[in-house]
């Protein structure tokens, strides 16, 4: 497993390397490179460590060499933090370079991320203003924190996706997804999303069918079911094991965040 996983290790940080390029900034280079943290955050996330320090104690004893220097770990969370964009612009570059960037389906679908319980872990929290009180139909509870909007392809790659207040609607989430990143519409010839039925709105509708995009949900009772409404339960069921595999493997609920940016660091490496 070793070998495999510096294998890995390798090809992703060439991969990194040669796409970012030579950095331009002043002063004295960093002892960690931009590739090389980038390339520490995707194999935390890949062996499931949630713990910073433990992952630092971790990488001399099972992968001596691995890496040149390996930061304290207020020093690694800084980096980390303070890398969000530049995190999010690799992961999209990996994701293009998959053939299932092309598919002309997504599906799209909203999961709760918890980030405190207690009354007085919420009021005192740095994430009060953005997070707030949802509900949690699958476990039919109330939490405090905010909502992952995800737009992934049926095979479970993510196209895009957002943290929101989990009382904003998830029908105006999407399209301020798709208009804070156009890019993601480009070239997308009869593109299909799929949705349950929160992202039914004639509002979506309109701005769905300006952009040549249609969108695929189940209807109200009190309404003629689609003809294409009984296939449209196994693929739902995609993202719902997206998601599963987001909470139950990749723990997205215990990240640990407790500022924004620490959350949005904590999500993207998931």
């Amino acid at each position: 497993m070793r070998t495999d996983l510096n294998t890995l290790l390798t090809a992703l940080y060439v991969k990194i390397d040669d796409h970012l390029g030579r950095p331009v900034r002043t002063g004295r280079p960093p002892r960690l490179t931009d590739a090389e943290l980038l390339t520490l955050a995707v194999a935390q996330a890949l062996l499931g460590i949630r713990s910073e320090a433990r992952w630092l104690r971790f990488l001399p004893r099972h992968l001596p060499g691995a890496f040149r220097y390996l930061p304290q770990q207020s020093g690694y969370n800084k980096r980390l933090r303070n890398a969000v964009p530049l995190l999010k612009h690799v992961i999209r570059m990996l994701a293009v370079d998959t053939d299932l960037w092309t598919d002309a389906t997504w599906v799209v679908d909203s999961t709760p991320v918890e980030c405190a319980r207690s009354r007085e872990a919420a009021r005192r929290s740095e994430l009060a203003g953005w997070a707030g009180y949802g509900y949690c139909s699958s476990h039919s509870r109330f939490f405090w924190g905010l909502r992952l909007h995800l737009v992934c392809t049926p095979a479970g790659l993510p196209v895009t996706w957002a943290l929101a207040n989990p009382k904003l609607d998830e029908r105006q989430v999407l399209m301020a997804i798709l208009d804070h990143d156009k890019s993601v519409l480009h070239d997308r010839p009869g593109l299909l999303i799929i949705a349950d039925k929160g992202y039914v709105s004639r509002e979506l509708d309109a701005y769905l069918a300006e952009r040549g995009v249609r969108i695929l949900r189940p209807n109200y009772r009190n309404r003629t079911p689609h003809p294409a409404q009984p296939l449209l339960k196994p693929v739902r069921q995609l993202i719902e094991s997206v998601n599963d595999t987001l909470k139950g493997q990749l723990d997205l609920e215990l990240h640990g965040g407790r500022t924004i940016d620490g959350v949005t660091a904590r999500i993207s490496q998931r």
